[in-house]
């Protein structure tokens, strides 16, 4: 008589997707995989493959916070672990709060992995007054249920501890330690030069507050070989459809922009899945710029890096992992990424990698969590099953009018025009039974007195401006 296997612990990581959910481009974007922020999966993988061991198996929530889905999470799951980055700024105060009413609910651990607080670069915490009722909550719900909340740095950890809170723990973010203790890196010439692939990252915010579209032009003109690489949903947007709802997305000066000489040019990327990010910046000399996990990405593929600080969740990071750095609002605007590649030591962030290595993962284990390094096969499987995905190509500038190019966009617009007439039908068909008689809907040219587009008229609205002026001859 033989024992009955022991079941496997089941952990729902917080995630915008499972590394191993391939969809095309067009897919990825209706959906928003990434949460709005590319830069989130580089964390959710890294912590998605930390977590899987053979005793453990990791599922992914789709990032969606469902109060009402915490009975069948406590039914279903062994933990919840939840990955974080800025989650404590004005703007996520409403996402927190949702996550908190989901937590008070939930009967199994739950397990914080690097959140941070956003604030400027001196550190000051002024503006994050407002919402601390939030964040208090929040972190009660959290250490009750777990040992210790984990911080990304010194300012969250100082931010907490003057709220009264003493289980705090710097263990940095998941993304660092995706590869384990090791961490290795050399600069493969001793300086740049015109022939270099120079990668280049920033936000909105650091374009245009920052000067950075001033660092990013002059590198544009010195270095033939740059490549700016996106991150948000709406540069996403911008690059596969030329077109974008938000209206930050009307902003010039940033490469993501149709009307950028980067964006005419072909030279701006952004990715959908970090195996693909990571091994196509292998082939680069150098990384800089305001994104903190665009340049860890450039890290993580072996490429040295810089990162231009614009606040305080950025610079604590740097601090923390020894990442060379400098604040953006002290840099020159003509600097050349020739003197930060020179700058830049990474001694102290390979040297100390594996005392934050083992910091992180003994964190995890005083809070009952496994990881693969030390109780697994060090992420072999789990690199081996991520090879066999056919993961989409980079979002790159829709410049082109190849039909071949062009084919999945319109095979994407033909299946959401036919998901939309689905849901006009389903929503007619419930006006009628509500109403008890039939609703007089003028769809294209009807005579009815109630006016609804259609489902031809929505998609169309949804990519066929950008269709048209692409196709549009230049004046």
């Amino acid at each position: 008589m033989t024992d009955e296997p022991t079941r496997k612990k089941r952990i729902l990581l917080r995630s915008g997707k499972s590394p191993f959910d391939v969809a095309s481009l067009e897919q990825s974007l209706h959906r928003d995989v990434f949460a709005t922020n590319a830069g989130n999966l580089i964390f959710s993988d890294a912590a998605h493959k930390i977590l899987t061991t053979p005793r453990a198996e990791v599922l992914s929530n789709g990032i969606r916070t469902d109060p009402s889905a915490a009975d069948r999470i406590n039914e279903e799951f062994d933990a919840f672990v939840v990955p974080l980055a800025n989650a404590f700024r004005p703007t996520f105060e409403r996402p927190l709060k949702r996550m908190t009413q989901l937590i008070k609910k939930l009967r199994i651990p739950v397990v914080v992995l690097g959140v941070g607080a956003q604030a400027d670069l001196k550190y000051d915490a002024a503006r994050l007054k407002p919402m601390e009722p939030t964040v208090r909550e929040f972190v009660t719900e959290v250490l009750n249920r777990s040992a210790s909340i984990g911080v990304r740095g010194e300012f969250t950890e100082q931010y907490l501890k003057n709220m009264g809170f003493r289980d705090v723990e710097v263990i940095g973010c998941p993304s660092m330690f995706m590869n384990g203790e090791t961490f290795t890196l050399e600069k493969k010439s001793e300086s740049l030069t015109a022939e270099s692939r120079i990668s280049v990252n920033g936000s909105h915010s650091a374009v245009r507050s920052h000067g950075l579209d001033a660092i990013i032009r002059r590198a544009h003109e010195r270095y033939p070989h740059l490549r700016f690489v996106g991150q948000n949903l709406l540069e996403a947007e911008l690059l596969h459809w030329r077109e974008t709802s938000n209206p930050i997305g009307a902003q010039t000066s940033m490469p993501t922009h149709p009307s950028h000489p980067m964006y005419r040019e072909g030279k701006v990327r952004l990715y959908i899945d970090p195996a693909t990010w990571i091994e196509e910046l292998r082939a680069f000399d150098f990384s800089f710029g305001s994104r903190i996990h665009g340049n860890i990405a450039a890290l993580l593929a072996g490429v040295p890096s810089t990162v231009l600080c614009s606040d305080s969740r950025t610079l604590e990071l740097c601090r923390y992992f020894g990442i060379p750095h400098r604040k953006i609002s002290e840099t020159p605007r003509n600097i050349d990424p020739a003197e930060l590649y020179e700058a830049a030591d990474f001694g102290d962030l390979v040297n100390g990698h594996k005392e934050r290595f083992l910091r992180f993962t003994g964190f995890m284990e005083k809070n009952g969590l496994e990881n693969t390094f030390h109780h697994g096969d060090s992420g072999k499987a789990f690199d081996a099953l991520l090879s066999k995905r056919a993961l989409p190509a980079a979002v790159r500038p829709w410049t082109g009018t190849d039909p071949d190019e062009m084919s999945s966009r319109f095979s994407f617009m033909k299946s959401r025009m036919e998901e939309l007439a689905e849901q006009n039908a389903l929503l007619l068909s419930q006006l009628e039974g509500k109403n008890g008689r039939a609703i007089n809907i003028k769809l294209q040219g009807g005579d009815g007195a109630t006016a609804w587009p259609s489902a031809y008229r929505r998609a169309r609205r949804v990519v066929g401006r950008p269709v048209r002026r692409l196709l549009r001859p230049e004046q």
